[in-house]
């Protein structure tokens, strides 16, 4: 069971399996997998185009548990990592109450590492509460799903069971982590056109958030 991993161009490698070296060069980014858990099923998502189970090592048999996690981590020293990022083939709210045990754990030992947290911005839905607040003090930076410009195609892209309204709530959602997290940034991938980027980019600009357009793997 892979719960740390790096990647390097596209290829996700256990932390196990890197050199001495590279552990404690200072340019590390670490990934958590929490969970294969998610409130989405995105056409563009890679656990809709590819057979995990078989072909990837980062499926998860079964959920780590917090004691898993922290025995992986106390074999590194967290205070050489470049940053550390919550993210796997699962939305990490899913398992809210391990990240937030996970990243007090990081923060009582490194205080300086940036933690980051990739969603898909529906937690507040899934969890019925506003979990923003959770976050003060632990997560530097979140990374949000913008997706789409509009209520309909984000329905159509993300294959939520929320409805339309799961397009507000994660707007909503955005809004009220800049009250509780340093940097917030809202991404979409390259391949929804020129002026569908044109369009989420008005959006951040409205709500006073970045916008990062990623590349469509």
């Amino acid at each position: 069971m892979v719960i740390l991993y790096t990647a390097k161009k596209g290829v996700y490698i256990n932390l196990n399996d890197i050199s001495e070296e590279e552990k404690i060069s200072g340019d590390l980014k670490v990934y958590v997998n929490l969970t294969n858990k998610c409130s989405c099923a995105c056409t563009f998502c890679l656990r809709n185009t590819k057979e995990m189970k078989e072909s990837n090592s980062l499926w998860l048999e079964r959920e780590p548990t917090y004691d898993e996690i922290i025995s992986e981590f106390k074999k590194y020293d967290i205070t050489k990592f470049k940053e550390i990022i919550f993210c796997g083939f699962g939305e990490p709210t899913m398992a809210l109450d391990t990240l937030i045990k996970v990243a007090e754990y990081i923060k009582n030992k490194s205080a300086n590492t940036p933690i980051r947290l990739n969603s898909n911005g529906l937690g507040d839905l899934v969890h019925e509460k506003e979990i923003a607040p959770l976050f003060e003090g632990l997560i530097d930076t979140i990374s949000i799903s913008l997706n789409s410009s509009n209520a309909e195609e984000f329905l159509k892209l993300t294959r939520n069971k929320y409805g339309l309204s799961s397009y507000d709530s994660m707007i909503r959602f955005a809004i009220s982590c800049k009250s509780y997290i340093p940097n917030v940034v809202m991404t979409v991938v390259d391949c929804i056109g020129e002026k569908e980027i044109a369009a989420c980019q008005a959006i951040c600009d409205k709500i006073g958030v970045h916008l990062r357009v990623r590349p469509f793997e």
